[in-house]
């Protein structure tokens, strides 16, 4: 971060003294506040009280979210606790406003426990309809959504897993395009095994892509490694990595068509990408600095990349994908977000590009681009509608 950019950003914050505020929709009045208030209000919560799903019509839980954290894992931050992940969760919430229309409420857990975590979202959850887990470290991450998904009767999203994956997968498929590879016919090396390189590999196996290995710190991660593992890689040593190739993320790069990097910076090298098959496509998406820069990328031969920064193009940035999925899914009062609203909304994000417009500068939508939600947002609609929930 510059120095310029890091005092303009604190004096702003400190100015605002956060970054959200809670807005009544009527201005009260002698007149309406018996209707607002008491006595009046007793009636919504009598007809709630008799049928809960009247909640969704007498109040703003129909679009409503919790953006639920431990502040264990913040953006390039790391564990910087709970009170210090409020401004990122306070700029969360109103990208969520700003894109989506969809209200949302940052809670801070004072706790790293897995089994607190669960307990106290499904607590909060009645005030909610939904849930958004953010910046909670991995492998942590995986059991606490897994269980909020299956004992909550409302849609809870990892952001840092799922939104990750879905706007990769549209990158992915318009990147491709521009080489003439398809997904069933190349070998793609994920690097970085937490949260987002987890997500990415199973729902890239899920959208056809069948030849995946990824590696972490300690190199190609497979069925027969110990060191570094946990339960959360071993199972997707089984599903991925089909020749049980070992060594290092330069070993796995021989022969690769697809990189991606979720990873830390610097560590791709010019060598590396030269042992890559034919026209490699690349996402070094460690922020704030890419796997390898784009200038390195470009010496180097790569014509089509895709980076987490704004100040590159084909940026891959979440935005993309949170604010439309869950406007699709409280629109709709669908239980969870699935596989297919998932899928749905990536080919949606993909299809905003047109075939003619495609170029290795330009195949992935501008995050600040306003109608992608929209276009997402009816994407999970359709799933929900075809497939279900």
């Amino acid at each position: 971060m510059g120095s310029d950019l890091k005092k303009e950003s604190l004096k702003l914050h400190k100015e605002l003294k956060g970054k959200l505020e809670i807005v009544s929709k009527r201005k009260v009045t002698k007149e309406n506040l018996p209707l607002l208030y008491t006595p009046g209000v007793a009636a919504s919560c009598m007809e709630i009280y008799h049928d809960r799903v009247k909640e969704y019509e007498y109040t703003g839980k129909q679009n409503t979210i919790a953006i639920v954290t431990d502040g264990s894992a913040v953006l390039g931050l790391g564990k910087i606790g709970p009170q210090a992940a409020m401004p990122v969760m306070e700029g969360k919430a109103i990208l969520f406003k700003e894109f989506g229309g969809v209200n949302a409420i940052p809670i801070c857990l004072d706790t790293y426990d897995t089994e607190e975590i669960i307990q106290t979202t499904k607590h909060i959850a009645p005030s909610f309809g939904g849930i958004n887990l953010e910046d909670i470290s991995s492998p942590r991450c995986f059991d606490i959504e897994k269980k909020l998904d299956e004992e909550l009767d409302i849609p809870v999203f990892h952001d840092d897993q799922h939104g990750t994956a879905v706007v990769v997968y549209a990158g992915v498929i318009n990147a491709l395009k521009l080489v003439n590879k398809t997904s069933d016919r190349i070998k793609v090396v994920i690097n970085g095994a937490g949260a987002a390189g987890i997500a990415i590999a199973e729902f890239l196996l899920k959208n056809k892509f069948n030849d995946i290995i990824l590696c972490d710190s300690k190199g190609i991660v497979h069925h027969r490694r110990k060191e570094g593992m946990n339960q959360v890689k071993e199972k997707i040593a089984r599903i991925t990595n089909p020749r049980g190739q070992t060594g290092s993320l330069a070993d796995a790069l021989g022969g690769c068509e697809l990189f991606i990097g979720v990873s830390v910076r610097d560590i791709l090298s010019e060598e590396m990408i030269s042992s890559m098959a034919k026209d490699p496509v690349l996402f070094t998406l460690a922020n704030p600095d890419p796997e390898i820069s784009p200038e390195r990328a470009k010496k180097a031969g790569v014509k089509v990349i895709a980076t987490g920064r704004s100040d590159y193009p084909n940026q891959v940035n979440n935005l993309l994908a949170f604010p439309g999925i869950f406007k699709g899914a409280l629109g709709v009062r669908a239980g969870r977000i699935t596989f297919e609203m998932k899928r749905e909304a990536s080919l949606a994000i993909a299809s905003l590009v047109k075939r003619n417009d495609l170029k290795p500068g330009y195949f992935i939508p501008h995050a600040t681009d306003r109608t992608v939600a929209e276009v997402v947002s009816d994407a999970v609609r359709f799933a929900y509608k075809k497939y279900g929930a």
